[in-house]
């Protein structure tokens, strides 16, 4: 799935090639699964003819939603699942299989939404008097942002007593880390999975505090990774080349980098996890 640093590669893109233009039309496709990514939505024309003729005011991203920041107070939310792509494509080039979404630019081109699994989705919501999406609100602070300050970080981490990997992945306390990252924060903290986040340190808050930042940025430089399905794309459609630097994450056996130690695999909130036994306390 993509994870933060996957969506605000995605972001940035898109702020340079499509903020600023209009939507010419949009067309959700007749294919099998369209109307499932729509599914906040009873009919293709409910998506349809609201965004025709609207303006690309800007792109934020919260957590893994990408928000599409339209005139006429609307906002276009797209979470790409487990295999969502966003492409830019040229009006007359073929069709991907799993084509859901076509968006005609005014001035030419076409941005494409491509989901084989279907587990995305998109849907057309009106923003709140301070420029909020009111179902975007439950999701906790972003990792990036400024206002996740130590301080706060630190009180919600002792408010808590849930495992450490738990509590990286839910979307309501930090929003944007999923399986991959929480692995790779932890091994570069020095933190076991099942660790209890009531149990930390001021140190070893500092150091996790510190390790979601530059984990996450450095992603973000090496434009997200891809997996073995290399499913996630960038906006060009190039895989991202952060897989090279990952430290754990689908490393089991091999050994660690540090210590040489071999990377064990766990399960923690069903889901594979991925850990040094000897750097991790």
């Amino acid at each position: 799935m993509p994870e933060l640093p996957e969506v605000e590669v995605i972001r940035r893109d898109l702020e340079k090639e499509v903020v600023g233009r209009s939507i010419r039309s949009v067309e959700v496709r007749n294919t099998k699964n369209a109307m499932r990514v729509i599914r906040r939505h009873r009919r293709r024309r409910d998506l349809e003819d609201p965004l025709a003729g609207t303006t690309v005011m800007a792109v934020d991203r919260r957590g893994k939603y990408l928000v599409f920041h339209l005139d006429a107070d609307l906002a276009l939310v797209v979470h790409l699942g487990m295999s969502g792509q966003l492409l830019q494509s040229e009006p007359d080039a073929g069709y991907e299989n799993h084509t859901h979404v076509v968006f005609d630019l005014a001035d030419g081109g076409q941005l494409r939404y491509v989901d084989p699994r279907t587990f995305g989705e998109m849907f057309l919501t009106t923003k709140g008097e301070d420029g909020e999406v009111k179902e975007l609100r439950r999701l906790g602070l972003d990792p990036l942002e400024n206002q996740l300050t130590w301080q706060h970080f630190s009180k919600f981490l002792s408010d808590h007593k849930m495992k450490l990997k738990s509590l990286l992945m839910d979307q309501r306390f930090v929003a944007g880390i999923g399986n991959i990252y929480s692995d790779e924060i932890l091994y570069l903290a020095g933190l076991h999975p099942s660790r209890g986040c009531d149990t930390l340190s001021d140190t070893q808050v500092r150091r996790l505090y510190r390790a979601m930042q530059e984990v996450l940025q450095e992603a973000i430089r090496h434009r997200g990774t891809s997996a073995d399905d290399e499913q996630y794309r960038d906006l060009y459609g190039a895989a991202g080349d952060h897989r090279g630097f990952l430290q754990v994450y689908q490393r089991e056996g091999q050994p660690c980098r540090r210590c040489r130690t071999p990377i064990q695999r766990g399960r923690w909130s069903n889901r594979s996890t991925y850990f040094c036994p000897k750097c991790q306390v």
